[in-house]
């Protein structure tokens, strides 16, 4: 990961599943009815039953002038939109209204405040409300253009419904009718008494006046040229680098996180490229045939993020076999992310008829490990295959380029090998730091320390004498959880015996490691007295479900290192007490998968961050221009 694709990735702390539309709207009434307190005179509490009775009526008052608007939109965005043959749901308009909502009482809050301390008044007040309630259907216009790609002119009309409905019970109640020159009998008898309502309402409405509406029809229309400018700022480099809109972009992300649909997905697959990905699998066997465990590892990133694409592949893998399932980390970056989470169907196919083509051998070498450079490898022969495991600790690396471990697998493959399940341990890196964060790269000093060390562990293997092999294998889901940086197959150990020789393969579902704590572990397990085994290693899944909490959250840094050393500890032991005689075997299909392909996942996240990091600016820049003409407007009138 590049440090360009880190700030992308740190976008997957913004992902989450928003509530359905009756808790939104139930949370909605709740911050009116606060706002309403807050906002209206409570008159005299002398008393308890006469200060409770002020409150409920200033509560009921917050609901009705910021929470009805807020419901009517939720509900009538969603009619409208679709009418105009958009695609809003009732989910996304409800989590749409409550943000409006949010962004009102913000406004007001803020604005008495400041009316507080520099005695501006209720006028102050009512003018940021302007402000608001423009700056809200700014908003739901950029969202609804984005969610159903409707035109400026069409998605303005489902945009408007909770500006307009503020704005309706504010004139209604304002009494602002009066500024008009109307009347006669019949207006006077049965239309006054609907259309003006100033007896009706809180005393702190009157200070609204005809200018108030004035500017905000005003404002609002130089807030909608603000949004249109702004996408077509934004929307340029996208659909000349890409070939896609920033629109779907955007309409993916709110997708997702409102009511975790795959439309971003989708996007992605608009991004994608075909590409041809070994998936490799080693199988370990009982006597009486059936499987004690399995390590799957097809040449993809488990990503971009959360579950989209192959973020969750980890645990999809490990329900899909009948043993202990260990799905370790490929040399593969982000551009070898899956586009859709259907791509996971096809390298599981692959996975089973690589599994389907095993065949087992009872002739098994003892662990070696050779070093190059800063690359480390271990390595352990399984009949004419390999188990290759590759860490640069204890310095800081991310993930190995695709072409390097193609290119490593080929060079252990000259000394004799058939297939080679090349690891990357993914077990040392010190989080989102520095320019290019480990990344090892084609033509890197490291990317040719990694090929020599797998052709120097190719070499030892076929000189190693070889014996019977027995397993054993151990795991717990433990009770951590992916905000503190562990996925839901937690840790699991497997423990060969050849001869006199223990190695034990530690893999955590997690995301790389904390700087020395693979080394702590390491050490633990094979030095000193209370030593569980002659060689081990530890690796992590890279599993992305750990990323909607943010985008550096790796094994060590919000858990306890010592309670971690323990469970692995336990583990390894029951492990070796599981060991049983079994024997392995090795098979390499070829799965055709659709990824983000190459350079696409920086060309995305320059893309992306461009628009986090200057379209905020664009869009504080374009605010501020309409606010001016707005308030010169206002002023002039």
């Amino acid at each position: 990961m590049t440090s360009t694709q880190s700030d992308l990735a740190g976008l997957s702390r913004f992902i989450f599943r928003a509530p359905s539309w009756y808790t939104s709207l139930g949370f909605a009434l709740l911050v009116a009815a606060m706002a309403g307190i807050g906002a209206f005179d409570s008159g005299d509490l002398a008393g308890s039953w006469r200060g409770i009775f002020f409150l409920g009526r200033d509560a009921w008052e917050g609901i009705f002038f910021i929470g009805i608007p807020t419901v009517v939109a939720a509900f009538g965005t969603t009619g409208v939109d679709r009418f105009v043959g958009g695609k809003l749901t009732h989910n996304r308009s409800s989590l749409l209204a409550l943000a409006g909502e949010v962004i009102i009482v913000t406004f007001l809050t803020g604005a008495a405040i400041v009316s507080v301390f520099t005695g501006l008044g209720q006028t102050f007040i009512f003018d940021a409300l302007v402000i608001a309630l423009a700056s809200v259907f700014a908003f739901r216009l950029l969202i609804v253009m984005a969610v159903s790609r409707s035109s400026l002119l069409i998605a303005a009309v489902p945009a408007s419904i909770q500006t307009l409905t503020s704005a309706a019970l504010l004139f209604v109640y304002s009494g602002t009718l009066r500024f008009f020159e109307v009347g006669g009998p019949i207006l006077d008898a049965y239309l006054m008494p609907y259309l003006a309502r100033p007896d009706r309402a809180p005393p702190e409405l009157s200070a609204i006046a005809l200018s108030h509406f004035q500017l905000l029809a005003i404002t609002c229309v130089m807030y909608a040229l603000g949004v249109y400018v702004f996408l077509r700022i934004v929307d340029r480099p996208w659909r000349r680098g890409l070939g896609v809109s920033v629109l779907d972009f955007i309409r993916g992300f709110i997708g997702h996180i409102a009511e975790g649909t795959r439309e971003l997905e989708d996007f992605f697959e608009q991004l994608g490229q075909e590409a041809i990905v070994p998936v490799t699998v080693l199988s370990f066997e009982r006597d009486d045939g059936t499987e004690k465990a399995r390590f799957v590892l097809p040449m993809i990133h488990p990503g971009p993020m959360g579950e989209i694409g192959g973020g969750n592949f980890p645990e999809r893998v490990a329900r899909r076999a009948e043993g202990l399932v260990f799905p370790p980390h490929a040399t593969a970056g982000h551009d070898f992310n899956l586009v859709t989470e259907r791509e996971v169907d096809v390298v599981l196919d692959a996975a089973d008829d690589a599994y389907e083509r095993i065949e087992y051998s009872p002739d098994v070498t003892e662990s070696v490990r050779v070093q190059s450079g800063d690359a480390k490898m271990l390595g352990q022969r399984f009949g004419d295959d390999a188990l290759l495991v590759s860490t640069y600790a204890p310095q800081f690396a991310d993930d190995v380029e695709y072409a390097v471990g193609l290119s490593a697998s080929a060079e252990a493959r000259t000394t004799g090998l058939r297939d080679v399940l090349l690891v990357d341990a993914h077990n040392c890196n010190n989080g989102l730091q520095g320019p290019d964060l480990g990344h090892v790269t084609p033509g890197s000093k490291r990317s040719f320390d990694m090929i020599t060390a797998a052709g120097l562990a190719g070499e030892e293997l076929s000189a190693s004498s070889r014996g019977s092999l027995s397993l054993g294998t151990a795991f717990d889901p433990t009770d951590w959880t992916p905000r503190e940086g562990i996925g839901p197959l937690g840790i699991r150990v497997a423990a060969t015996t050849v001869g006199d020789q223990t190695t034990a393969y530690v893999l955590i579902d997690g995301n790389n490691m904390e700087p020395g704590l693979r080394d702590r572990i390491v050490e633990e397990l094979t030095t000193g007295p209370n030593a569980k085994a002659d060689v081990a290693e530890v690796m992590t899944t890279d599993t992305h479900i750990v990323n909607t909490v943010e985008a550096e959250n790796q094994v060590g840094a919000a858990i306890d290192p010592d309670e971690l050393r323990e469970t692995i500890d336990r583990l390894v032991d029951e492990a070796v007490a599981d060991t049983e005689p079994v024997v392995a075997g090795m098979a390499t299909e070829r799965a055709e998968v659709t990824i983000f392909g190459n350079d696409r996942t920086e060309t995305l996240a320059s893309h992306a961050n461009v628009v986090v990091s200057m379209g905020g600016a664009l869009a504080l820049a374009l605010i501020l221009a309409a606010m001016a003409v707005s308030l010169l407007v206002f002023f002039l009138a």
